[in-house]
């Protein structure tokens, strides 16, 4: 064999080992976005399941609250029969989920505000406790929202990178959308006493 057939042939070979590595590599990146959008996702489940609970605690105090409670429930029906598939994953899709589960958040925030007026509600251990998982919760949320960002950060960075962007156009592997911040969310919240 001619040197240079062999050097050609060395040069296809360390092509393809390259070739074949960018892609797992690329693979496992696209895997560890939709653990973490799963892991998202569940957070935001285990709101949506503690909902109920809070809902009927607050009821037993405050039953002509009637309106925000059913506006609790309706946000929370909403959100939970939203799905979006990790796999699917685009701006559009992302902003409306996000949408939904700011509703959640909003009412949430009337429903607690209700508090305020019912001071056994208050003192209730029921209350209290409901009250402190679903504070849990929404920092569970921020952390898996934060670390989906910086998961989706790494794979974006990847695939738009020389010369990785080759493997990753050859094989359909698509930019992920981001969490951005909720309209509005850059204005402090008034407080009055």
């Amino acid at each position: 064999m001619k040197k240079s057939t062999i050097i050609l042939i060395a040069v296809v070979a360390i092509a393809a080992i390259w070739g074949i590595s960018a892609y797992n590599g690329l693979v496992k990146m696209d895997e560890s976005v939709n653990t973490a959008w799963s892991n998202v996702e569940n957070q935001y489940q285990r709101r949506a399941d503690l909902i109920p609970n809070l809902v009927n605690t607050v009821k037993g105090y405050a039953a002509h609250e009637k309106e925000t409670l059913e506006a609790v429930m309706a946000a929370r029906s909403k959100a939970t029969q939203m799905t979006v598939d990790a796999d699917n994953l685009t701006p559009e899709k992302l902003q409306e989920y996000q949408k939904a589960q700011g509703e959640i958040g909003a009412a949430l925030g009337r429903l607690l505000a209700i508090t305020e007026n019912y001071p056994d509600l208050k003192a209730n251990q029921n209350f209290m406790e409901l009250q402190a998982q679903l504070e849990g919760t929404e920092n569970r949320i921020s952390v898996e929202r934060r670390n989906f960002n910086e998961v989706a950060r790494e794979y974006n960075t990847s695939i738009r990178t020389f010369p990785k962007t080759l493997i990753a156009g050859m094989c359909g592997f698509d930019k992920r959308p981001y969490f951005e911040a909720e309209e509005g969310a850059n204005k402090a919240p008034e407080v009055k006493f």
